[in-house]
C-alpha cells in the first residue's frame, strides 16, 4: 500500500494574494504548512501546485522534504489524479496549503479509521477549521475524475465523493473529544486569519501542539 500525502498550493489567492510566501515565524506560511504535514506518516510527500507557482515553491518544497508536481491551475482534481498516477499512490492524504496548524494526531487516527472500515473517503468534522485532512482511496478519486464535469467538483477535489454516497463508501465521523471545537478557526484564508496565525506563533512558538492550540482559541473567544 503506497500512501501519498498531497498538499495543493498556489500563489494567486484572490483573498490573500501570495499568501504561501508570507512570513510566518522564522520562515513562510508554506514552509510552516509543509513542516507540519511532514510529521504525518506517509510514503510520499508531494506539493501539487499549478505551473505558474512552480518556480517560486520549488526550494520551499525541497527544504521540507516534499517532491514538487505541477499541474492544471483550476482543475485541481485532475492535478491530483495525474499526480497519484505518476507516483502510483493507493491512498491519498489530502491537505491544503493554507493550514499551518493541521493536527498530526487526527490525521493518524483518520488514516487508521479509513483503513479499518474500508472507506473510499474519510474526513473528520467538529475540529477547528484548518486542523483536518481528508483520507481518500486513489481508485475513488480516479473514478471521480472520469465521471464529473462539475467545475466545483474539479476545483475542490472531493465533493463528488461525499455528494454521491450511493457510489462510494464515505464517512465523516466527529473528531476526538479533546479537539472538538467547531467554532474554532485555524486556517489562513484572509488577512485577518494571517494576523491570527502570527499571534498564535508569537504566543505558542512554531509548530505548537494541538492542546495548546485549542486552549489558545478558547482563551481568545472569551476575551473582550
Amino acid at each position: 500500500m503506497n500512501t501519498g500525502l498531497i498538499v495543493q498550493m498556489r500563489l494567486d489567492s484572490s483573498r490573500l494574494p501570495g499568501k504561501a510566501l508570507l512570513p510566518l515565524g522564522s520562515t513562510t506560511l508554506a514552509a510552516q504548512v509543509l513542516q507540519r504535514l511532514h510529521r504525518i506518516p506517509a510514503n510520499e510527500y508531494i506539493l501539487a501546485c499549478d505551473h505558474a507557482s512552480r518556480d517560486r515553491l520549488a526550494a520551499i518544497a525541497a527544504s521540507a522534504g516534499f517532491k514538487l508536481f505541477a499541474g492544471a491551475k483550476e482543475d485541481v482534481l485532475g492535478r491530483f489524479c495525474t499526480c497519484l498516477r505518476e507516483y502510483e499512490i493507493d491512498t491519498v492524504i489530502r491537505a491544503t496549503g493554507d493550514n499551518p496548524f493541521v493536527s498530526v494526531l487526527l490525521a493518524e487516527q483518520l488514516q487508521e479509521y479509513a483503513r479499518v472500515n474500508g472507506l473510499d473517503y474519510a474526513g473528520y468534522v467538529g475540529m477547528p477549521v484548518g486542523m483536518g485532512v481528508e483520507v481518500v482511496r486513489a481508485e475513488a478519486l480516479l473514478r471521480a475524475d472520469q465521471e464529473t464535469r462539475s467545475i466545483y467538483d474539479r476545483e475542490h477535489v472531493c465533493p463528488y465523493l461525499y455528494n454521491n454516497r450511493h457510489l462510494f463508501r464515505v464517512e465523516q465521523p466527529v473528531c476526538t473529544t479533546s479537539l472538538y471545537y467547531p467554532d474554532g478557526r485555524l486556517t489562513v484564508d484572509t488577512a485577518e486569519d494571517y494576523l491570527k496565525a502570527q499571534r498564535i506563533i508569537a504566543a505558542l512558538g512554531e509548530q505548537p501542539d494541538d492542546d495548546r492550540l485549542i486552549a489558545w482559541l478558547l482563551q481568545e473567544s472569551v476575551q473582550p
